[in-house]
């Protein structure tokens, strides 16, 4: 056996998506960073070994996809790859070589692939393996398992792993650690506080905790990709296989199988099996169920049969994807409650919206699987409408261990309840977790102080520096104090007024699949189910506001409007905001056209507006085929509260004046998305290219660094994008031009640009006091746009 002894600022154990931010970002960060990872591929889950698609906020929110280092990879293997990723089981190796480029281009990171960690030792000489035996085990007395803290306090000082088929031992010291093994075996090993199953509602009093403690956890799921091979393919199970005759199984009981291709998340095992050391077990069961479920599929079941037919099975996983485990306990133990209420916490590092998606223990062994999918998913069921938070923000202090100084964690075994574990675990946000530990890290290296103590007296940085490096951070915006933009004077070529959107429009991003945009073409919802549109105007008049509206009643019908100042997109309570004005419509029968009211409005407050609709039953709004940025629709869900849904979209509207929503001081606003206001500019679409966008000093700056965030596509997950996607505002062609000697001089200038964001470091600093950003061409869209743009000098 070869042994090699390594020496890091920041050693990080886990490369799924959680480990791969944080390595990346505390190695960007200045840290000299190493990255152990105990597959063949990073990604985790979302690896093509294991194949789950990487879900996050985006999905049930609008304009909250997640950016920063996870929405670069993501964009990064949409850029490259030629397939669709339609669900579960269809990653392939591109979204592999996506992440493993970034890594091995970052100078700062080492990468040890097949690695394992073996042991850990801390500076106190102990821990690890040896001092588990005398350390007190976990117990399960208050329903749930809880292994107490094992010292008053140490610091990891070096972990050992193994490189598989290498007889290599790694001993590797370092001054900051991150756990993102899912397992939290690093925090297991260094003696940390866990958690494991799910805490009572008595203790927490959350809204989903369960009645009664428990050691239960989600189970864990492998996945099937099938193909079609354009003639008759005969399946045949193996007789060891699981063997389905029962419908009801899967029609009734939550486990719909939708696609003939693939996505079954529900192929889920837990409960009997413990979900870390019957891994394997858990892996055998879990193959011997999805061939019955594609043998069902196939050859029995009447639904699918037909569509099935000419489909072969091609892909079945191997390595079981994990749920939930360990629990490591924090500075901030995190609660459901907290992000129902969407706590604005001091120390907002990251951000979530998935819903409270709690499985069945037991998955495919229990009656039913995780409970909405039981229920269809049906937004008018109480119990269902319940579970969509969100947006939400993350506190730091849940990423930093309270027992180990020196360990942070980020993932799954964050700190926080088994209910709130439900919405946190999806892999978009352990990749925003990730980027903010590994920010943390490289932080409190520099500053020669432990991550706890940087958190509580330097949050400000972490905090800025995340949104510079473009991650987006629900209550905060960027006040750095180092960007020279923020005291320009912006200036633009021309700039997009908003009048509105029509029935029959189709919307600018044809590189979206049809099944996305194209669900909303020619559908209406009804003003019984109270639809509304969120969307914002510029302060000033507003004149008169058309609905489109399409009656099927034979008589005139009426309809109650209400405009209401919110604080955001995302204000979903009835009672948000304030309300401006109210009035009622007479719909004529047979309408299928605007019908204009007149509110007359003077003075009106800029920001976010919602449009509140309410009728009867045979009048409805029709939605548009459009879908312009900032703008969405939504309706009433049985929570008593208004929501999005991604599909179908926007409704047809007008509004008179045309609002200047859209103007050049939206570059300057510190926020990179449509929140309170739209935070983009956009050039005239009926102006042509080339537009441009200035910045003007009073006097000279010296200019090294330029920043350029473009509109990327935030409203949709990367599910619903074509092979080689690429975000239709994006500026293909452009120049950063600098007004010196009395002309515009070009600093930098890109040709096939694919990319949201660009740092451009000017090889020769520039003195002057007017820079531009002039945009020859986007990848589709007619106007220029740009959300943020920052100078350093």
């Amino acid at each position: 056996m070869k042994q090699k002894i390594e020496s890091y600022d920041v050693v990080v154990c886990g490369g799924g998506m959680a480990g791969f931010c944080a390595a990346l970002a505390s190695a960007r960060g200045g840290a000299s960073t190493c990255l152990i990872q105990d597959r063949p591929v990073l990604g985790g889950n979302a690896s093509s070994e294991i194949r789950v698609t990487v879900h996050g906020a985006g999905c049930h929110h609008p304009y909250a996809r997640e950016t920063g280092i996870v929405g670069e990879a993501l964009n990064a293997e949409r850029n490259a790859n030629h397939i669709y990723p339609i669900e579960n089981g269809w990653t392939n190796s591109v979204f592999d070589m996506s992440l493993y480029d970034m890594a091995v281009r970052e100078p700062n990171l080492t990468l040890h692939l097949n690695t394992s960690l073996r042991d850990v030792e801390l500076e106190s000489g102990g821990g690890g393996l040896a001092a588990l035996a005398a350390w007190p085990p976990a117990s399960a007395e208050q329903g749930y398992y809880l292994r107490p803290a094992c010292h008053g306090g140490d610091r990891v000082k070096s972990v050992r792993a193994y490189v598989a088929n290498a007889e290599v031992e790694l001993i590797i010291a370092g001054k900051r650690f991150i756990d993102c093994t899912g397992d939290a075996l690093l925090a297991h090993l260094a003696g940390c506080e866990w958690r494991m199953g799910s805490e009572s509602h008595a203790e927490t009093g959350e809204v989903h905790a369960t009645a009664e403690a428990s050691p239960d956890t989600m189970g864990s799921s492998i996945h099937i990709r099938c193909i079609d091979t354009g003639r008759p393919a005969p399946f045949r199970a193996p007789d060891w296989a699981m063997h389905y005759e029962d419908a009801a199984f899967f029609y009734e009981q939550g486990r719909k199988p939708n696609e003939p291709q693939g996505g079954y998340w529900w192929i889920e095992i837990g409960v009997p099996f413990h979900t870390i050391h019957d891994n394997e077990a858990i892996r055998h069961e879990l193959t011997r169920h999805a061939l019955g479920v594609w043998d069902w599929m196939k050859n029995r079941d009447p639904k699918t049969m037909e569509r099935c037919r000419n489909y072969a099975l091609e892909f079945i996983g191997q390595v079981p994807g994990k749920r939930e485990s360990r629990r490591v306990m924090g500075l901030h133990f995190l609660n459901e409650n907290e992000l129902q209420r969407r706590e604005a916490f001091p120390d907002e590092c990251a951000y979530g919206g998935w819903f409270i998606d709690l499985h069945t223990p037991g998955g495919l062994l229990a009656d039913s699987s995780e409970p909405s999918s039981a229920l269809g998913y049906d937004d008018r069921v109480a119990e269902i409408a319940l579970k969509y938070i969100g947006p939400y923000g993350i506190p730091l202090r849940s990423l930093v261990s309270k027992d180990v100084s020196n360990l942070m964690m980020a993932g799954r075994n964050l700190s926080v309840t088994h209910a709130a574990l439900g919405t946190v675990r999806v892999m978009a946000t352990c990749g925003l977790m990730g980027q903010a530990a590994g920010t943390l890290a490289a932080a409190s290296v520099r500053r020669g102080a432990e991550p706890g103590e940087t958190v509580e007296n330097a949050v400000g940085e972490v905090q800025q520096t995340l949104l510079r490096d473009g991650c987006y951070l629900p209550n905060l915006r960027n006040e750095d104090p180092l960007d020279l933009a923020r005291a320009a004077q912006p200036s633009a070529s021309s700039e997009f007024r908003f009048a509105g959107i029509g029935a029959w429009e189709r919307d600018i991003d044809q590189n979206l699949r049809e099944s996305f945009w194209g669900r909303a073409y020619g559908r209406e919802r009804a003003l019984a189910d109270e639809p509304c549109q969120w969307f914002h105007l510029a302060g000033g008049r507003l004149d008169r506001v058309g609905l489109h509206l399409h009656s099927t009643a034979d008589a005139p019908a009426e309809a109650t409007v209400v405009l209401r100042k919110v604080d955001s997109i995302w204000a979903y309570d009835r009672e948000d905001g304030e309300i401006v004005w109210t009035g009622t419509i007479s719909v004529p029968p047979g309408c299928d056209d605007l019908v204009w009211i007149a509110p007359e409005l003077d003075g009106l407050a800029d920001g976010c507006h919602r449009l509140e609709v309410s009728g009867p039953e045979n009048v409805h709004w029709r939605y548009s085929g459009a879908h312009p940025y900032g703008i969405t629709g939504g309706h009433i869900i049985g929570s008593g509260r208004y929501h999005w849904f991604r599909l179908p979209g926007e409704f047809a509207f007008s509004v008179e004046p045309a609002q200047p929503v859209h103007g050049p001081r939206e570059a300057l606003t510190g926020v990179t998305r449509p929140r309170e206001r739209s935070h983009a500019w956009f050039s005239d679409p009926a102006a042509a290219l080339p537009q441009w966008l200035e910045l003007r000093w009073p006097e000279k700056q010296l200019v090294r660094t330029v920043e350029l965030t473009f509109p990327g596509q935030l409203v949709s997950e990367p599910h619903w994008e074509n092979p080689f996607y690429v975000a239709p505002y994006v500026a293909r062609r452009y120049v950063l031009e600098a007004w010196t000697d009395g002309a515009w001089t070009p600093l930098a200038r890109e040709s096939e640009n694919v990319r949201v964001r660009r740092r451009h470091d000017l090889a020769n600093p520039v003195a002057t006091d007017r820079l531009r950003l002039v945009v020859h061409e986007t990848h589709g869209a007619p106007s220029a746009g740009l959300t943020e743009i920052r100078c350093y000098a």
